[in-house]
């Protein structure tokens, strides 16, 4: 087929998953097993990464292709997807996928190393908003690891390849992160991947958008499962953006091969564990060191000597960083708080509280041990100074974490902390519809000090609440409160 002239991959009408797969050493024998298992007509379109050492590889359109009667091409800048068709990434190249078509750029110079999996996998992550599914094979390394956390985030279905893999590094530490949701040999992949693609009906809903009336009233199965939730675990997601509540439930659906929102519900009632792991699911967040460098910097350059040149002796530094997941975030401001003071560090108590819903990466967390993955992107001299090794593993050395307090918190009703110089909440506004986001401005704005400052993420903002709060860095989306505002003037 001329994939010029083929009818481009169009989700809205033919609602089936996009599946990404990566791979390494021993992962073509996988991918051959794989296909030969996989009907032709799933109605899903693939995406197929493979690393070759310096760029050498084989023909693999050529031999991915003697396994499937699927049309199997070496994929192409600015193709658009087609169902059906197996794309396979060129050597050295980068591959995304926006808006179901794909992008190509050459690997750079200075990229070392080369994640092409991880590059894939965030593009959809990032740019796809039908069912997604990932999938690691055999290989060496660590790519697609973070890429494939990103995916579940976004609610994807994840794989891994199981003790049938030549080479387990890759599969092995994509689900010791938790990444993985099942893991099977490329055969069983194959069945599931058949299993789920006959479910459309589940895919049509994944792709809807709520409407605020469906969401408060006529979806009646929806609302018992959010009630069910409220019930256990004490938290009412019914204030969180529902389009995204809606597509976690969802990826707990297709887990358990469930096609309805009534017929969920009552697995719920049957099912005590599976509140909990929705619940898990509802929670799970990507983070990382350092993760916005450009807003970091100007955290390190400007706002931290802004706040410290106030400070008296044993006058106490306090940080906020609510929703801070497994820790990242709390740990780089931590390490910046440590350079900016230098040897004013014993002059300035240092009080830095981390909070978050979630138990689980609390108690991560508190540990501070973090794979080579998850460092891989902090100076090495940051590195060296504030990490140890351990057990091919990097730990947050004491005195850092000796800073930093963790706790869980829910910050749409438990009382907020006070005195606070500094909150960071970045990525959490964007999950909360607009009742609950005035709630937890106003609770920001009554923890902050006066001329306190309150850091966002980039895609989110004050919003009515600007009578609060002043711009400090509008694309940085940094903020000073205001010296004598009223929070209750949101609520009027």
């Amino acid at each position: 087929m001329d994939k010029t002239t083929a009818p481009a991959y169009v989700p809205t009408s033919k609602p089936y998953p996009i599946v990404a797969i990566g791979a390494s050493a021993g992962g073509t024998d996988a991918m051959q097993e794989l296909l030969a298992h996989l009907p032709a007509e799933t109605g899903m379109p693939f995406v197929y990464v493979q690393h070759f050492e310096n760029g050498q590889g084989m023909d693999l359109a050529a031999v991915l292709g003697s396994a499937t009667s699927m049309p199997v091409l070496t994929a192409g800048d600015d193709t658009p997807l087609q169902a059906d068709h197996l794309y396979i990434a060129p050597p050295d190249t980068a591959v995304s996928i926006v808006q179901g078509v794909l992008r190509l750029r050459p690997r750079q110079p200075d990229e070392v190393p080369f994640l092409p999996i991880n590059h894939l996998f965030y593009s959809l992550a990032e740019h796809t908003r039908i069912p997604i599914i990932g999938i690691i094979l055999s290989g060496a390394a660590s790519d697609g690891l973070l890429g494939l956390k990103a995916l579940k985030v976004a609610g994807g279905i994840t794989f891994a390849q199981g003790d049938t893999a030549t080479f387990e590094d890759m599969p092995q530490g994509a689900g010791a992160e938790g990444a993985i949701d099942l893991v099977c040999s490329p055969r069983e992949i194959a069945e599931e991947l058949t299993r789920i693609a006959a479910q459309k009906e589940i895919f049509y809903r994944a792709i809807q958008d709520l409407t605020e009336e469906s969401i408060h009233g006529r979806d009646q199965h929806l609302q018992a499962i959010l009630h069910l939730l409220h019930r256990s675990v004490g938290v009412d997601f019914r204030f969180y953006k529902l389009n995204t509540i809606k597509r976690r439930i969802i990826r707990r659906m297709m887990l358990h091969k469930i096609d309805t929102l009534e017929a969920y519900a009552q697995y719920l009632r049957q099912h005590v564990a599976e509140v909990n792991l929705l619940y898990q699911d509802l929670l799970i967040n990507v983070t990382t060191f350092f993760r916005d460098a450009e807003s970091m910097e100007y955290l390190r350059t400007h706002v931290l000597p802004e706040v410290l040149r106030k400070k008296g002796d044993n006058d106490p530094l306090r940080i906020w960083v609510p929703a801070c997941s497994t820790g990242q975030e709390a740990y780089s401001l931590a390490m910046m708080v440590v350079e900016a003071l230098g040897d004013n560090l014993a002059r300035v108590p240092v009080q830095l509280f981390a909070t978050d819903l979630s138990e689980a990466v609390i108690n991560k967390a508190r540990l501070g041990i973090y794979s080579k993955d998850d460092v891989q992107d902090i100076p090495p001299k940051r590195l060296q100074r504030f990490f140890t090794r351990t057990e091919g593993s990097y730990r947050i050395i004491k005195s850092i974490r000796d800073l930093c307090v963790f706790a869980t918190h829910n910050v749409a009703k438990d009382p907020p902390f006070s005195r606070i110089d500094i909150v960071s909440c970045c990525n959490l506004l964007i999950y909360l519809d607009s009742t609950l986001q005035r709630k937890v401005i106003a609770t920001f704005h009554y923890a902050l000090n006066n001329e306190g400052f309150l850091v966002l993420g980039k895609s989110e903002t004050v919003g009515s609440a600007s009578n609060l709060f002043s711009a400090v860095d509008k694309k940085l989306k940094i903020f000073a409160k205001k010296k004598d505002s009223n929070a209750k003037a949101l609520f009027e």
